[in-house]
């Protein structure tokens, strides 16, 4: 077993998130092209893949089981992940990635639950068109990569996510308009953030913050749960 898939692999069981052979075989290809783009598009300021599988994919692995809770919450059951995972039904949760960059979390929640049709949505055209490649070389159908402004979308999602894209304030504001009536708001973040929570409008409302461990990484990470307020 190569070293980079043995990391992999103790950091799924340090998650306790099962994954079958073909997810992870995606995950790593994925990694692949990533560097293979950033030689020429700078999607990312890393260069280790080692370095990338920590900051990178288990940093966005960590939000799966999360999200998951968060469908059933909602009323959404997915298939239980593992073996068999990927020979699920068609895509038919929505959510929309914002700002996603070389596809962060987007791409992983892609590979991990094919039951939900994830879009990536940047404003730059290279790195929309990366997520097509995504998807198009790992056959990925619920997977689609939109080069357009946020608030420019039409379509409706059932969660919106961000990892680092903008403020609390700025990322639900201009993403408002795609979020469908019963949906929800999942903001990756690091230290917890009190100041842009303290400023958010009354018509948006923060229901949880959920800490994260990421294996091998020694940094504080936390998921923001927000919803529109009820009128």
């Amino acid at each position: 077993m190569r070293p980079l898939e043995q990391a992999l692999r103790q950091g799924l069981t340090g998650l306790a998130l099962a994954l079958d052979d073909a997810q992870i075989a995606r995950l790593l290809d994925y990694l692949a092209l990533i560097q293979k783009w950033t030689r020429v598009y700078n999607l990312t300021a890393l260069r280790s893949p080692e370095e990338m599988l920590t900051h990178h994919l288990l940093d966005s692995l960590a939000v799966i089981a999360p999200l998951r809770r968060q469908l059933s919450v909602l009323g959404v059951r997915l298939a239980a992940p593992g073996p068999g995972a990927t020979q699920a039904a068609p895509a038919k949760v929505r959510l929309l990635d914002v700002g996603s960059g070389a596809g962060l979390p987007g791409v992983v929640i892609a590979i991990c639950c094919p039951e939900v049709a994830v879009d990536c949505v940047d404003t730059v055209a290279k790195k929309a068109a990366f997520i097509g490649q995504v998807a198009l070389t790992l056959k990925l159908p619920n997977l689609r990569g939109l080069h357009a402004r946020v608030e420019s979308l039409t379509d409706k999602y059932c969660v919106i996510s961000s990892r680092a894209f903008a403020s609390l304030l700025d990322f639900t504001s201009l993403s408002s308009a795609a979020l469908a009536e019963e949906g929800v708001w999942l903001a990756m973040k690091g230290k917890h953030p009190a100041d842009e929570l303290a400023v958010l409008p009354a018509s948006v409302n923060m229901f949880h913050v959920e800490q994260l461990r990421v294996p091998g990484l020694d940094a504080e990470r936390c998921i923001v749960w927000l919803r529109k307020a009820a009128v």
